[in-house]
C-alpha cells in the first residue's frame, strides 16, 4: 500500500466520526484479508483498510507459487477450494544449466508439492471470504495514520471512499501495508534494526499469450545470463530474464526479447513457445528485515516486515506465514489484556524470515550473473549447481525449503 502523508486536523476540519473495534490492519492484500479472516474465526473484530479499490488489486499481476502449507491454510480455513481447482500442482522444477536439465523432484525428495496460483487470486478469494462472513473492509481510503502506539488503545485514522473522516480506537494495530508501509515508518529508529540489501541486477518480466513451453518452472542458468520460465495458464505464461535496473521497457521489441529467451534457454537444449507479449515490467531486487515485527502495540506483517528477492517464492508464503502466527498470538493478546504476545509474534516470524531469507539469497546468488562476473565465476556455479542436483542431500535441501520446510506446513 502507498504511503501518503495523513491530513492535519484543524478547527476547519468536520469532526471524524469515533469507532471501535478490536484490531485495526492497514493493509487489504492477501496478509491483511487472512489475519482479517483468521481472527474472525476466533471471535475477534477487525477492520481492514487499504489506499486502492479492490479492482485496483485485483489488475496488479503478480506470480504465485503457493507452498504446501499456504495452500493447506486457505483450503482448510475455508477461502478456497478454487486453489485445487483452477491452480496447478508442480511437483518439482528444473535446474538448467551446463548443457540440460536436472530435475528437483519435490514429491519424492519432501513429499510436498507446490502451487502454480497467482497472488491475485488468491487475493479475491480473500476478498470474497470477507464479504461472505460480513468482514469489515474498506478500501478507496485516504489521509491515513496511526497514533498512540504504546498505549493501550491505539488509534487507526483515515477518510473512508465516502470523504467520512474516521477514527477508530483499537486494542492492537496491524501494519500490513507493504514494502512502503506507512506503520513501519512509526516505530523509533532507537526501537529498530534494518537490514537492507540491494542488488546488481533485476528481473525483466513478460506475459505472453502462449501454450506452456513446460510442464514445471525452469530455472536457467548460461554464460548468456538467468532466466526463469513460469506458467499462467494454458494460454498465458509468465517469463523473465536477467536485466539491467535501470533497463528501460520501451527499448525492448518483442523479437529483441524472445531472441534473449530462446538464446538463454537454448544454451541447456529448450526452445519456447513464442506469442504476442501483453505485458513488459522491470523488477528490482532487495533484502530487507526490520526486526523486531512489532512496537508497542502495533505489530508489522509481510512486506511491511521484510522483502526477499522473487527467486525462492518466498513473499507472499512468508506474508501468509506471518499471519497465521500473529493471529494466533493477537489472540491470546485480546485474551490477556497484554502486548507481550506481539514480542512472541515477532521472535516466531523473524525465525522464518532468516531462513527464508538466506535460501532466497542462495538461489539468487547461486543462479545470476554479477556484472562484473568472470569465466571463473560461471563456472563455480555451475559446480555449485552440479553438487546440489548430484546429491541427494543437496536436493533434499532444495526442496524442503521451496515447499515450504517440514514441521512448518
Amino acid at each position: 500500500m502507498a504511503r501518503r502523508t495523513p491530513a492535519p486536523q484543524n478547527a476547519d476540519m468536520p469532526p471524524r466520526t469515533p469507532e471501535r473495534t478490536q484490531i485495526g490492519i492497514v493493509g487489504a492484500g492477501p496478509a491483511g484479508l487472512m489475519l482479517s479472516h483468521l481472527l474472525d474465526r476466533a471471535g475477534i473484530d477487525s477492520v481492514v483498510i487499504d489506499l486502492r479499490s479492490r479492482t485496483e488489486i485485483e489488475h496488479t499481476h503478480r506470480a504465485g507459487i503457493l507452498e504446501q502449507g499456504s495452500v493447506d491454510l486457505l483450503v482448510d480455513t475455508g477461502v478456497s477450494e478454487r486453489v485445487h481447482r483452477d491452480g496447478y500442482r508442480h511437483d518439482g522444477i528444473e535446474l538448467a544449466f551446463g548443457g540440460g536439465g536436472h530435475r528437483i523432484d519435490f514429491r519424492g525428495l519432501a513429499g510436498a508439492s507446490t502451487q502454480l496460483y497467482p497472488q491475485t487470486d488468491v487475493f479475491i478469494d480473500l476478498a470474497d471470504a470477507r464479504a461472505r462472513d460480513g468482514g469489515d473492509v474498506r478500501f478507496e481510503v485516504t489521509d491515513v495514520s496511526v497514533d498512540d502506539l504504546t498505549t493501550d488503545g491505539p488509534v487507526l485514522r483515515f477518510t473512508d471512499a465516502a470523504g467520512v473522516a474516521r477514527e477508530v480506537r483499537t486494542d492492537f494495530l496491524v501494519g500490513a501495508d507493504g514494502s512502503r508501509s506507512l506503520c513501519r515508518h512509526r516505530v523509533p529508529d532507537s526501537e529498530c534494526t534494518q537490514y537492507f540489501r540491494e542488488y546488481p541486477f533485476a528481473w525483466f518480466g513478460i506475459l505472453t499469450e502462449a501454450p506452456p513451453s513446460a510442464p514445471e518452472l525452469i530455472y536457467n542458468h548460461s554464460p548468456h545470463g538467468f532466466a526463469l520460465i513460469s506458467q499462467r495458464t494454458e494460454t498465458l505464461q509468465r517469463m523473465y530474464f536477467q536485466c539491467d535496473p535501470a533497463e528501460n521497457v520501451d527499448d525492448w521489441s518483442d523479437d529483441r526479447i524472445w531472441d534473449q529467451l530462446q538464446t538463454r534457454l537454448g544454451a541447456n537444449g529448450y526452445a519456447l513457445k513464442e506469442g504476442p507479449i501483453t505485458s513488459k515490467t522491470v523488477l528490482p531486487f532487495r533484502s530487507f528485515v526490520q526486526e523486531p515485527m512489532h512496537f508497542g502495540r502495533m505489530a508489522l506483517a509481510g512486506d511491511a516486515a521484510h522483502t526477499v528477492p522473487p527467486t525462492g517464492a518466498k513473499g507472499l508464503n512468508l506474508a501468509l506465514s506471518d499471519v497465521r502466527v500473529l493471529a494466533e498470538e493477537l489472540e491470546r493478546a485480546v485474551r490477556a489484556g497484554d502486548a507481550a504476545p506481539l514480542a512472541t509474534y515477532s521472535e516466531r516470524a523473524v525465525a522464518r524470515v532468516w531462513k527464508a531469507q538466506h535460501f532466497s539469497y542462495w538461489m539468487t546468488t547461486m543462479l545470476h550473473t554479477l556484472p562484473d562476473a568472470t569465466p571463473f565465476d560461471t563456472r563455480r556455479q555451475e559446480g555449485e549447481l552440479a553438487s546440489v542436483t548430484g546429491s541427494t542431500a543437496g536436493s533434499t535441501y532444495l526442496a524442503e525449503a521451496y515447499t515450504g520446510w517440514p514441521g512448518a506446513r
